[in-house]
């Protein structure tokens, strides 16, 4: 898949790809729910039926993230996936191009007229898919009907998917931020047509699990924050091994720390991973994150927990 960076970038784009007939959808696809999969699949059958090529159009940060008064407060929408893992999501769909949009003070001050000359008319597009509630441009004044009335003028076709309900609810990023807040895995998956997983790469933490004979692997964080907080049982993937552990997704107050953390103690696997990439699906959720009065009575409530994640993922 070909990453298109800014707007500054469709030039270089243009030159590299001047032949290529563009079928596209536009949207925040955060998580890549079987909703956004719905508009994905039939931008794909479009393109496989008159030989285009596929592109998605998505704005970094999020809108919501960006008009947020304190980017550092839980104020902040948490973020189902981050940056990179929705990039390898949608290559994983098979999709040719992701066209990335960076969401700043020129983006939200372009007219939907702009938005439509100075990108969509630039780009070779033949057939465009957007959700039905679609909105885009200044002050979110641009819709579906807007876009099809240009492409009658362009010959350019507009379609709309109809919205992906299940239960009569919508499938939205919102109601499976929901449903991970809550814990909610299953009904996770369901929204997401696969496990809910975060991947990151394992960075040196402050060695406090070894000195307590836990060792833990400490994921990278991004900025945004993840929608679940506590101790959980946990299935891991490293590179082509599959293991179990727990995790803790938290702030860590018994020892006063501060910036949300991830860290992982993996059953049964004492090898040195720095560096690589570790992949955590969340199984249950075993207890809220609290602060203990000292270490020791920390280190006799994670073995328990360990106890309780072992029973759960039927390792015992």
């Amino acid at each position: 898949m070909y990453l298109i960076r800014g707007l500054q970038n469709i030039k270089l784009y243009k030159q590299k790809f001047a032949n290529s007939q563009i079928c596209a959808t536009i949207g925040n696809f955060d998580g890549l729910h079987i909703g956004h999969q719905h508009i994905l699949s039939a931008i794909k059958k479009h393109a496989e039926e008159k030989n285009f090529s596929t592109m998605v159009f998505f704005t970094e940060p999020h809108a919501s993230e960006y008009f947020s008064n304190n980017h550092d407060t839980a104020d902040v929408p948490t973020r189902i996936c981050p940056w990179r893992e929705k990039f390898e999501l949608l290559q994983d769909f098979g999709i040719d191009f992701a066209f990335f949009l960076k969401f700043n003070l020129s983006l939200t001050k372009m007219t939907p007229e702009d938005f439509i000359s100075q990108v969509l008319e630039r780009i070779n597009l033949e057939y465009l898919q957007v959700g039905d509630d679609f909105r885009f441009g200044k002050d979110r004044t641009g819709d579906y009907e807007m876009l099809k009335d240009w492409g009658i003028d362009k010959k350019i076709s507009v379609s709309a998917t109809p919205t992906v309900k299940i239960n009569e609810r919508r499938v939205s990023s919102t109601w499976i931020r929901e449903a991970l807040a809550k814990s909610e895995f299953k009904l996770a998956e369901e929204l997401l047509g696969r496990p809910y997983t975060f991947s990151g790469k394992v960075v040196y933490g402050n060695q406090l699990g070894r000195t307590i004979g836990i060792p833990t692997a400490n994921l990278w964080m991004p900025k945004q924050r993840l929608p679940v907080q506590g101790v959980f049982a946990v299935k891991c993937k490293l590179v082509d091994k599959h293991l179990y552990g727990i995790a803790n997704m938290g702030t860590r107050p018994t020892v006063d720390g501060e910036s949300p953390v991830l860290e992982v103690h993996l059953f049964d696997f004492d090898k040195n991973i720095y560096g690589q990439r570790l992949e955590i699906e969340f199984i249950k959720k075993i207890r809220d994150e609290r602060k203990f009065d000292n270490i020791n009575l920390l280190k006799q409530q994670i073995h328990k927990d360990i106890d309780i994640a072992k029973d759960t993922l039927k390792l015992i």
